[in-house]
């Protein structure tokens, strides 16, 4: 299984307005262990976000302080 993007593509990040708009399959921007990273949200309790990728690997739950935007494009 590969990733919804693959490495070298374009992608547009927007900052998140509203978080109530962010919703389980989103791809955010986001910082886990100190890392930055593309990863979807894969399940969503109250203010946190649990993080994860495309091959199934859950990564933790973080805050809306450590989800700096949202993907809107992938070229």
């Amino acid at each position: 299984m590969s990733g919804r993007i693959e490495s070298g593509q374009l992608c547009t990040v927007a900052p998140v307005q509203d978080f109530s708009s962010l919703a389980v399959g989103d791809i955010v921007l986001c910082k886990v262990s100190g890392n930055e990273y593309l990863h979807l949200i894969k399940a969503i309790q109250e203010h946190r976000y649990q993080i994860g990728n495309n091959k199934g690997f859950i990564n933790g739950w973080v805050g809306q302080n450590a989800i700096y935007g949202k993907c809107i494009k992938v070229e």
